[in-house]
């Protein structure tokens, strides 16, 4: 019998419900006892080493500045090469470390991350500033992927029995996905867990091993999670634990001769310099790099006259507004056909005025921006948006010691304007009229992203034109557009937004392995 068969059949995490108290205060008391360890020093790990640095990152919380999350040790060139170092040597080992065993490694943390869920959503809560539900929702998935990749590496070894390939006489044939070798990861600061541990997870079950570069505003819930890897089991050397510039750390590994791949997620413009840096061949190198990169997104909901009117309003609210605005999947755009656009606005409007501001640790629906550099960037398109549109709500910094910034709503947008087609990454939703519902499909796909989208319609002719025509890699009909689940999603886009990676889907574990087919005479 196949030993995958003895695994449980893949399930998602479930979700918290806050509204329950019993729940809303253990996340109170996971809180509290998160803040008696703000401060600490937290080192690198390279190889069997913790190696702790003069030169640190300083995490701070973007809800409230003059608290500082912790000290992370910061990597240098040489530390990185370092690094590249114990990686190349434990890939040796790690390598020939079957599928099934590999697996166990994150059956083990998957059960720990389980266990401590709600102190991994505190720590997020504090440095990312999300409010308990995006921080639950976070920890979840990143258990989701730990267990749905594990599945997957039992899947791929035993493809053979599953799917074999066609057979003819006198020969035994047969394929196997082995590992590519040391691999770079530089996850986001928005799932600062999920996704780095997504990421790492897929990497390191498939065989190989991996230099971790946490985003600089997120890698105490990172360093978190590598020490959970540690307490699972996972041998020294398979995650090295860099946090570090991008110009100094991230640049150098890209063209390091013995990186085999990069998995980056985050904006367009870092996206294409790492792909542009990785085609170039180093002295040394002997094979081709492989990118996997997920860039962000322009993505809108679009809503018809035969919509739910009142489903569709708070759906672009929610999608526009859930973590400030801060998803490669946020609904900045709504395309409104405009015999509907007075009624969807008005409710659009008075939803987003219900929003209430504040720390996250206090569970407000809407929170700060992760950092100072965000903030002004999002307030200087505040300041186009006016210009281009009309300010229908918000507009303004808010309240608080922190980088808040009021959720904003500008109507009356012209599908060309910059905040209708430029990533703001932050609590703005942009509103335009189509004249129908054809007009609002061709002004969604005008736009070099393609990673999400949403069509409200009950017409059921509209629909099927719309799945075939809105162009993006993860298009949702009658709901939002944000919070795509693991094995129900498949999640990655089109054109800037990324290389389609289908995150959390059954092709993902393909661009971390290479097939190698083996053919014996018989």
């Amino acid at each position: 019998m196949s030993t995958f068969t003895k695994v449980s059949p893949y399930a998602n995490e479930p979700f918290t419900n806050f509204a329950l108290d019993e729940n809303k205060k253990a996340m109170e008391a996971a809180i509290a006892n998160v803040k008696t360890e703000l401060g600490q020093e937290y080192p690198l790990y390279i190889g069997s080493q913790k190696v702790v640095t003069d030169a640190k990152i300083i995490s701070i919380n973007p809800g409230n500045t003059d608290e500082v999350i912790g000290y992370v040790s910061k990597a240098d060139q040489a530390l990185a090469e370092k690094a590249m170092q114990a990686a190349l040597e434990t890939f040796e080992s790690w390598k020939r470390v079957s599928a099934k065993k590999r697996a166990q490694y994150l059956f083990k943390a998957a059960a720990l991350m389980r266990e401590r869920k709600h102190e991994f959503s505190a720590l997020m809560i504090l440095e990312s500033g999300k409010n308990y539900v995006e921080a639950d929702v976070d920890t979840a998935e990143a258990i989701d992927f730990i267990e749905f990749y594990a599945r997957e590496i039992i899947r791929l070894s035993e493809i053979n029995e599953t799917q074999p390939l066609s057979r003819i006489s006198g020969e035994d044939n047969n394929i196997s996905y082995i590992p590519l070798g040391v691999g770079v990861i530089i996850p986001p600061w928005n799932f600062p867990l999920a996704i780095c541990v997504g990421m790492t997870a897929a990497a390191i079950v498939s065989g190989n091993t991996v230099l971790l570069k946490p985003a600089s505003t997120t890698p105490v819930i990172a360093h978190k999670f590598v020490a959970l890897m540690e307490e699972a089991g996972l041998p020294a050397g398979v995650i090295n634990f860099i946090p570090g510039s991008g110009a100094e750390v991230g640049d150098y590994l890209t063209t390091h001769p013995k990186t085999r791949f990069i998995s980056f997620t985050g904006s367009k413009e870092v996206g294409l310099r790492i792909n542009k840096l990785a085609a170039e061949t180093a002295p040394g190198q002997i094979w081709i790099k492989r990118v996997i990169a997920e860039m962000g997104g322009k993505d809108g909901v679009i809503v018809d006259e035969t919509a739910d009117l009142d489903v569709a309003a708070a759906a672009i609210v929610a999608s526009a507004f859930g973590f400030q605005g801060q998803k490669c999947s946020a609904g900045s755009r709504a395309i409104i056909v405009e015999s509907v656009y007075d009624q969807v606005v008005e409710k659009v409007v008075a939803l987003t005025k219900q929003l209430q501001i504040g720390l996250p640790e206090n569970n407000f629906a809407a929170g700060p921006v992760i950092d100072k550099t965000s903030y002004d960037k999002i307030l200087a398109y505040i300041e186009i948006g006016k210009q281009e549109g009309t300010l229908l709500a918000g507009g303004e910094k808010a309240e608080g010691n922190g980088y808040y910034i009021q959720p904003t709503v500008f109507g009356d947008v012209s599908g060309k304007a910059r905040i209708m087609q430029e990533e703001i990454f932050g609590p703005v939703l942009a509103i335009a009229k189509a004249k129908d519902w054809q007009e609002a499909i061709a002004m969604y796909n005008d736009t070099e992203f393609g990673l999400t989208g949403a069509y409200f319609s009950t017409n059921e002719e509209r629909i099927a034109e719309a799945l075939d025509t809105v162009h993006c890699g993860n298009l949702y009909i009658n709901r939002k557009c944000t919070g795509a689940l693991v094995g129900v999603h498949p999640f990655g886009g089109f054109n800037m937004s990324g290389t389609d990676s289908k995150a959390g889907g059954y092709d993902y574990l393909l661009l971390f392995t290479q097939a190698k087919l083996t053919s014996r005479k018989i």
